[in-house]
């Protein structure tokens, strides 16, 4: 098995992060970037990651932007007639594809979607793209009837921002990273390195015709690079450098593991948080996920600093994943405790202040716990990451009121154990177990546990790395594969030593 060190080296040698392919990214460069190096792999991809009912992506509404994204860009290679293109294989790939969303938006109806980051512009967009493309759907007999927005959606706010960029105006850095449906983009200013958006797509979006023209233009060049990750498909958020490095190294300092830390890494890390908090990676916002993790992670390391940058993202009651946020996220609130908890014990002199917002948070928290016990979180599609992120912020600092809800979450966790000792929202992953071994051990008497951790850590003994599937959310899902080893790395840590304790 992986060892927390050998984690931690990978940050360093891979430092935009390792993170799966995108079904819907993919499908954007497809579209936008047929110049890019790797274009007949990504069509490739495309036709092999098809599943049998002629979608893309995960289960329930998770489908939905991946499956547009695919046939879409399919429908532009059709048109546009790639010469290398195996055009047979396309043009049934993409049948089958507008036989599933003709399925689903062949008539105004309701649909459930997920909270997907900017899925009310992405799913307008791509559906009226689609729908231009009537001349090649008869040309190629393919499915001709108009898809209709999910009930409750239009394409009023996507309106209204393309006109802002196109007058040259700017508008929240967060919209960045969808560059891709938004049109002009002259007021977007590329971050260091050639990024924009910390996405693949919206850097092809903004290169435009220059991508062809300017292969040295530094933008198209870090294209290429991220281009190489996967040899032609690309991940949907690149580069998540700080993301990557403050999550696996939390994880792995929380569980007691002492890993070797490249003392770069820390001065990295360290340096990336400035007044106004840190972004998950260059070309996006900052955000108080990231600072309060990154935050923490520096605290377990030695290197604590006080988190008052993380007032600038109070919004009344409980704290905003970023300024103007639409909704609220249960785990940013958690990660805020854990941040505020840990420099208020460790710094008591600065304790009424930062106590005062844990109360109020654990409050916040404790309002939003599901009636069976568990939590929800628009960051990732399992309950049992958000139940994990607030039990163990409740455990650690939030004292007598976070008792009975951690409880809850346990009697929960007990509850939905699998046949096979695992956990999961859909079917069993590695990922999930591992936060359902955490909820157990952070209860009252994880010895009533034993049996069930027993299962757990076996679970997690025999099944392989590939077992995990993408759960976390962007625009579409995906899975941060060192954020997951940390995590699975941690509970087994954490388990074997509780289980070898309870055995003595």
């Amino acid at each position: 098995m992986i060892t927390g060190s050998e984690i931690a080296a990978g940050l360093t040698m891979r430092p935009g992060g390792q993170v799966s392919p995108s079904v819907y990214e993919t499908g954007r460069l497809v579209a936008l970037a047929p110049w890019l190096t790797g274009h007949d792999r990504r069509i490739g991809f495309l036709a092999e990651s098809q599943r049998g009912d002629g979608g893309w992506g995960g289960p329930e509404g998770y489908a939905l932007v991946p499956t547009l994204s695919a046939v879409e860009a399919l429908l532009a290679v059709i048109t546009r007639g790639d010469r290398t293109a195996d055009l047979p294989t396309v043009v049934r790939t993409a049948r089958r594809g507008l036989e599933f969303l003709t399925g689903w938006l062949g008539g105004a109806k309701n649909t459930s979607l997920p909270d997907t980051p900017a899925n009310e512009l992405i799913i307008p967009f791509l559906i009226e793209q689609i729908n231009l493309y009537a001349h090649a759907l008869v040309e190629y007999e393919l499915p001709t009837k108009p898809l209709y927005f999910p009930s409750g959606m239009d394409g009023a706010l996507l309106d209204v921002i393309r006109a802002r960029l196109a007058s040259g105006a700017d508008v929240p850095a967060k919209l960045h990273h969808t560059l891709e449906v938004m049109g002009a983009a002259a007021a977007v200013t590329p971050a260091a390195g050639g990024v924009v958006g910390a996405s693949p797509a919206a850097a092809a979006a903004w290169l435009g015709d220059r991508g062809l023209l300017d292969p040295a233009d530094p933008v198209r060049q870090q294209l290429e690079a991220v281009v190489d990750l996967h040899g032609g498909p690309v991940p949907v958020g690149f580069p998540i450098t700080v993301f990557e490095r403050g999550w696996v190294l939390a994880w792995l300092l929380r569980a007691g593991l002492a890993p070797d830390v490249p003392e770069g890494l820390i001065a990295d890390l360290n340096a990336a948080i400035g007044p106004a908090g840190t972004p998950a990676g260059p070309g996006l916002p900052a955000d108080a996920d990231t600072t309060s993790v990154a935050l923490y992670a520096l605290a377990l390391l030695g290197h604590s600093r006080e988190p008052d940058s993380l007032w600038l993202f109070a919004s009344g009651d409980h704290f905003c994943t970023w300024p103007g946020e639409q909704g609220a996220s249960a785990t940013v609130n958690a990660h805020v405790i854990d941040a505020f908890g840990h420099y208020a014990t460790t710094h008591p002199t600065a304790s009424p202040r930062y106590a005062a917002a844990i109360g109020h948070l654990t409050a916040w928290l404790c309002e939003r716990q599901r009636v069976d016990g568990s939590w929800e979180d628009r960051w990732h599609a399992s309950p049992y990451y958000a139940t994990v992120s607030c039990v163990l912020a409740l455990a650690d600092f939030g004292g007598a009121a976070g008792r009975e809800p951690v409880e809850r979450a346990v009697r929960w966790t007990r509850q939905t154990q699998r046949v096979d000792g695992s956990w999961g929202h859909w079917r069993g992953t590695p990922e999930e177990t591992a936060y359902a071994i955490q909820i157990l051990l952070a209860g009252p008497d994880p010895r009533k546990d034993a049996a069930r951790l027993a299962r757990g850590v076996d679970y997690l003994r025999r099944a392989p790395r590939e077992a995990n599937q993408p759960l976390w959310h962007d625009k579409d899902l995906y899975l941060p594969y060192a954020i997951v080893d940390s995590v699975v790395l941690a509970a087994r840590h954490r388990a074997e030593i509780f289980l070898g304790g309870a055995s003595a």
